[in-house]
């Protein structure tokens, strides 16, 4: 490939749908729902509040901001929810967000990474509203998989082809 914005917008969405969300999917299925709504105190967030909050954010900023759709999110109540919510309905509402997301990544021309958008409460071009979602959505798989790790004592394998010998 050798247009820089393709490459781009073609990675963010390998990186959403096929890299972040499949481990995020993983820890859910190793989990109770107990587990899933699980924190070790108040001000922590449970691994459904973060995937209520990825949800709400990937919404707001992909399909919302970037793709015009209507931006009806409730950031507060996405880590206020107490409600044990089934780990598996939240991963099919987490999973049909990022597929849509999906579908407007690939719908965005290269050229089109510059234009500005409001989101948030403020301009952000597209480019910038692609990274953040990806860099958040990286954050909290990392806090995702160390919960799932506090909660089953088991390392999750995400990285066992790094580990066989010789590679570096």
């Amino acid at each position: 490939m050798t247009n820089p914005g393709q490459a781009f917008l073609d990675h963010s969405r390998q990186f959403l749908l096929r890299d972040f969300l499949p481990k995020i999917a993983a820890c859910a299925n190793k989990l109770s729902d107990d587990d899933i709504w699980w924190r070790p105190n108040d001000t922590s967030n449970s691994i459904g509040n973060l995937l209520l909050h990825l949800s709400g954010n990937v919404r707001q900023w992909i399909v919302s901001g970037v793709g015009g759709a209507p931006d009806a999110r409730d950031r507060p109540r996405e880590f206020a929810e107490r409600t044990e919510i089934p780990g598996a309905e939240l991963m099919a509402a987490l999973t049909a967000t990022v597929q849509e997301a999906e579908r407007v990544l690939a719908t965005i021309s290269p050229d089109a990474l510059l234009e500005v958008r409001h989101i948030q409460g403020k301009d952000v071009t597209i480019l910038e509203a692609v990274y953040h979602v990806v860099e958040h959505f990286s954050m909290h798989t990392g806090q995702i998989t160390y919960i799932t790790k506090i909660r089953t004592g088991q390392d999750l394998g995400f990285h066992r082809a790094l580990s066989v010998p010789g590679r570096t």
